[in-house]
């Protein structure tokens, strides 16, 4: 799916998105500081949430992000969010909102984990569950925000969403990406396809079982939970 073209235009994309990520992460640090206050102030600690994802060609690394529900959401929602749980405080809420949840992956991308853009990058056991097809997502770098999210944001099942995520991998390029950031920052200002309350019926569509997933072992947990 990833022709030669596509392969050195991304292995240039990431020098530039490492320089452009720690220059964001020295530019934003009264904006991660305060945030970091906030969620200590107001939801305790962890401040920081991690969670393994799949990352390209299969790589299972540590996704970063600033914690925006209650401890053991997860486990407690089974990885989706049901509005009678009350899982998502109102900071957590006005966080995810507009996005500021994700910043902390500004450290992955320096890490050359993900990129800005590209698919979300995957649960792993949701990455088992993809058919071959499917799974060819991971072919490219997984990013920050990807054609699935201006198309959809969090309104479509993950099917729908990996459609966009291999339309994305068939034609990525400057122009695309260009057009996708500048996508993205309008949803976001707008707050545009926020859903908190999908359960997991509603989001998950997979089969019990794909044919496509494989991964490579995990890393070791780095220690993020301050």
């Amino acid at each position: 799916m990833m022709n030669d073209n596509a392969q050195a235009y991304f292995a240039k994309r990431a020098v530039l998105e490492r320089i452009a990520a720690a220059l964001m992460l020295v530019i934003l640090s009264p904006v991660f500081a305060s945030v970091a206050i906030l969620i200590a102030v107001l939801m305790g600690r962890p401040i920081l949430f991690r969670q393994q994802r799949v990352g390209q060609y299969g790589k299972v690394f540590w996704i970063l992000k600033f914690r925006t529900m209650i401890n053991n959401a997860e486990e407690i929602g089974g990885g989706c969010i049901p509005a009678d749980l009350n899982l998502v405080p109102p900071l957590g809420e006005k966080l995810r909102r507009y996005s500021l949840d994700e910043l902390p992956q500004l450290v992955n991308i320096v890490r050359g984990d993900m990129s800005f853009v590209g698919p979300r990058p995957a649960l792993p056991e949701q990455y088992a569950r993809y058919t071959a097809e499917q799974a060819q997502r991971v072919l490219v770098p997984q990013g920050l925000t990807g054609l699935a999210q201006i198309a959809y944001r969090a309104e479509a099942p993950w099917s729908l969403r990996i459609e966009k995520d291999l339309e994305y991998a068939s034609k990525a390029g400057p122009l695309v990406d260009l057009r996708i950031i500048i996508a993205t920052a309008f949803k976001v200002l707008r707050a545009e396809g926020v859903v908190e309350t999908l359960s997991p019926a509603e989001v998950d569509d997979f089969g019990p079982k794909g044919d496509g997933g494989q991964m490579t072992s995990p890393p070791s947990p780095r220690q993020v939970d301050v």
